[in-house]
């Protein structure tokens, strides 16, 4: 479904177990990527994307070298502490400048700024990013890219794609990496 994201995240003590079963799957890595995420608030108080205690959405600003990007996601169920998906809409940016003086002077405020590095790997279904995250540590991202009816569908499909990996991963980290950089629970 367009504008449905998809994904599971975990912590990764042992990239190279599951980077030798992507091998065995077919998989080729990307070129590894450096990204800086910058996360703006919303300028109305009642939207404050910090005031629930789940937070459920953002706008992002992308930095890297293979170009940079704006990004609005709202993760579902909205009340809910576990979210299973989010709408994403992104596109691409020509003056990265230009678009966070936008932000800026129509009142939005720097929430948290994510610098990594990335690494992608895709699959037929599947793409998989080991992201080392500055201050936080390495993890690895699982998102459903294939067709899907449902959410539900593609949370099944998902697990079961993780499942027959065979590979131990970390603990599953059911928040982002502004969370976790903001020392957020939710």
């Amino acid at each position: 479904m367009k504008y449905i994201e998809v994904e599971k995240k975990f912590a990764l003590p042992d990239p190279d177990a599951l980077k030798a079963r992507l091998i065995e799957l077919g998989a080729k890595p990307a070129e590894p990527t450096h990204q800086v995420d910058e996360y703006f608030n919303h300028p109305d108080p009642e939207r404050d994307f910090l005031k629930p205690a789940a937070i459920s959405e953002w706008v992002r600003l992308r930095t890297e070298a293979r170009g940079s990007s704006i990004n609005y996601k709202l993760w579902h169920p909205v009340e809910a502490i576990k979210k299973t998906h989010a709408d994403e809409y992104e596109s691409t940016v020509g003056d990265v400048e230009a678009v966070r003086n936008v932000l800026m002077a129509t009142g939005f405020t720097t929430l948290v700024t994510v610098d990594k590095t990335r690494e992608e790997w895709k699959l037929p279904d599947v793409e998989v990013a080991f992201d080392h995250v500055k201050s936080a540590g390495d993890f690895v991202e699982f998102e459903f890219k294939g067709e899907f009816e449902t959410v539900d569908d593609a949370v099944v499909r998902l697990d079961e794609f993780i499942e027959s990996l065979n590979v131990e991963l970390g603990e599953q980290i059911m928040r982002g990496y502004p969370h976790i950089i903001l020392g957020r629970e939710h």
